[in-house]
């Protein structure tokens, strides 16, 4: 009664001031208005403070129907004819993956974190290893992780579960990985603790094995280019020489490798770093930062070149027992700026536990920080990791024609001429019969491939995208110089003394011209070339962007249109891609039989 009083007084009273009378009765009903009024902006801000205060929905971006990353909500006591589907669809992903899938247990196909009670996630999870099981692979449990659903009392967990197997037509899986970073940061001595299995002695001894020149060892600085293996089993278990005697031994137990390429950080040695990156295609860059140095001298240019290139990139921060907890936290707040700002544009993720080392391999494209004051966590995120290019995209490759770049090359007691590199297409067996070019003249020289090794141990096939040796029996070594390709007789390569490249100067002193030199690099391809024109202008300044025409200044080259170029000379630096291949002469349009020579 009173509550339909009062508001029959309110609607009254508004009535009779709208028509001039009872003023007091007005101020009263005024200051009633006016609590309701505060009363009711409180509620709301009440509100929107708990609202703010609860969690959003737990999702995942939906499931994709390409890739590797497979949402089940659950698989409890599936049904003979579901059991076979759900192995066929395994048996996609793993192909998908290139041998490693992950499936995300208790999860909707649009990303909803429904979670599984204690008892269905063991029988899915026991669904999951007979699937494993039948088309022949492992599961390893990535984490386990509680969701809140529907305020359910029950405890739900989801669970991410990595399923990993060898393809039936490769030995292990392989991923290259890049090390850069300032010189004394602790690239090889990481190395060396990572494939040796041994803690270092605080005083360089983790890294020797590491090192191939007398220099090396004496300065503790490294000046060329070194391999290193790390193994993984089926099982997600490392696999390296405190185990293992031999790197035939590691490549046996591994269905997952990863080799380092271990690269210098003095800026002396800047053209042996640059060659490194573009050569060998690494999947991945691994920047090594100290932590009581933070970033210095050439951290940034080794940054900058990785990303110039476009290699994922990730950050280790080494050293962190040397210095106090706000020392190593300085350090990461000033990696964060660096890749916060509009040249890099990257979003940092700091690992500090296994949760965060799975969620950062797994999310790759949208993380580039990696820091753990563990190594563990390092391991964790190395086993993880996932290769980059999809199953199609590597067949493809697979079906052009035979391609393989030169890029090291030795003479071997009892063996012969051997030459190291990567095989950028198609595929290459043991005996099979290739040109090697072009020589100074622009000319192709026949040869056969005797046996062929891939991480020290021997192999019959290559396939594109791997590194490997290959043994050329009695091929006269004064023949042959890096930069060189090994392409099948089918193929007509193109050779070139001009090129042209939409180019983009990233630093120039004063003006970058015609007669201009500098040191090119294109994939395995290092050479001098002069700038002959700038088409449309008659100068470059830093930052400028142009298509610009280069003239090798020594012999011809084998380009591809499209590829990928670096530029430098002394603090001139610039990236683009060719876009144009000139012939070296009429000399050399005759036709491809006329170029080839027997050996």
């Amino acid at each position: 009664m009173v509550d339909l009083s009062e508001g029959g007084a309110v609607s009254v009273g508004h009535n009779r001031d709208r028509q001039g009378s009872g003023s007091g009765n007005n101020d009263r009903i005024t200051s009633k208005k006016s609590r309701t009024r505060r009363g009711k902006r409180g509620k709301r801000r009440r509100n929107k403070k708990n609202n703010r205060n609860k969690t959003p929905p737990p999702y995942l971006p939906p499931e994709a129907e390409e890739g590797n990353i497979e949402y089940k909500l659950k698989l409890v006591n599936p049904t003979q004819y579901r059991f076979e589907h759900l192995a066929t669809q395994l048996k996609w992903r793993l192909q998908e993956g290139r041998g490693e899938a992950v499936y995300q247990i208790g999860v909707e196909d649009n990303g909803l974190l429904v979670g599984l009670t204690e008892a269905d996630m063991k029988a899915s999870l026991n669904t999951l290893k007979k699937m494993a099981e039948k088309v022949g692979a492992d599961i390893t449990l990535l984490r386990e992780r509680e969701v809140d659903y529907d305020s359910d009392r029950n405890t739900r967990k989801i669970a991410e579960v990595l399923v990993r197997k060898v393809p039936d037509d490769q030995q292990f899986l392989d991923l290259r990985v890049a090390v850069l970073g300032n010189v004394d940061s602790g690239k090889s001595t990481l190395l060396g603790v990572l494939t040796q299995g041994e803690l270092d002695n605080g005083r360089g001894r983790a890294r020797l094995n590491l090192f191939r020149h007398l220099h090396e060892i004496q300065t503790g600085r490294t000046s060329s280019i070194s391999f290193e293996i790390l193994g993984f089993n089926s099982k997600g278990e490392v696999v390296n020489y405190s185990e293992s005697r031999t790197a035939e031994e590691i490549c046996e137990s591994s269905s997952k490798m990863i080799t380092f390429i271990d690269l210098a950080g003095h800026h002396k040695y800047l053209k042996t770093t640059i060659f490194g990156l573009t050569s060998y295609c690494p999947d991945f860059a691994m920047l090594v930062v100290s932590a009581n140095t933070g970033i210095a001298g050439t951290t940034r240019e080794h940054l900058g070149l990785a990303m110039a290139l476009k290699v994922p990139i990730f950050i280790v921060v080494s050293k962190v027992d040397l210095c106090s907890r706000g020392t190593v936290e300085r350090t990461v707040r000033q990696l964060e700026r660096v890749l916060k700002q509009p040249g890099c544009n990257k979003v940092p993720m700091v690992v500090l536990n296994p949760d965060d080392a799975v969620s950062a391999a797994q999310q790759f494209t949208q993380s580039t920080c990696v820091s753990g004051e563990n190594l563990d966590l390092l391991k964790v995120f190395l086993n993880i990791l996932p290769p980059l290019s999809n199953s199609k995209e590597q067949e493809e490759l697979m079906q052009q024609l035979t391609e393989f770049q030169v890029d090291e090359i030795y003479s071997v007691p009892d063996v012969g001429t051997v030459v190291g590199g990567t095989l950028y297409s198609g595929m290459c067996r043991e005996g099979e019969r290739l040109v090697v070019g072009p020589t100074d003249e622009g000319r192709f020289l026949r040869l056969k491939v005797g046996s062929i090794q891939r991480n020290r141990s021997a192999c019959r096939v290559l396939r594109a995208g791997q590194a490997a040796t290959l043994a050329l029996g009695n091929f006269d070594r004064s023949l042959l110089r890096k930069g060189m390709v090994m392409v099948s007789p089918k193929m007509n390569p193109t050779i070139c003394c001009q090129f042209e490249a939409a180019i983009v100067l990233l630093f120039h002193a004063k003006t970058f011209r015609r007669g201009s030199q500098v040191t090119i690099h294109v994939g395995n391809v290092r050479q001098t070339a002069t700038v002959e024109c700038l088409h449309g202008k008659d100068e470059l300044r830093t930052g400028e962007r142009a298509v610009v025409r280069f003239r090798f200044i020594k012999h011809p080259e084998y380009l591809r249109l499209g590829a990928k170029l670096l530029f430098r000379e002394g603090v001139t630096k610039g990236i683009g891609h060719v876009t144009c291949l000139l012939p070296p002469s009429q000399n050399h349009n005759q036709n491809h039989d006329q170029n080839l020579q027997d050996y």
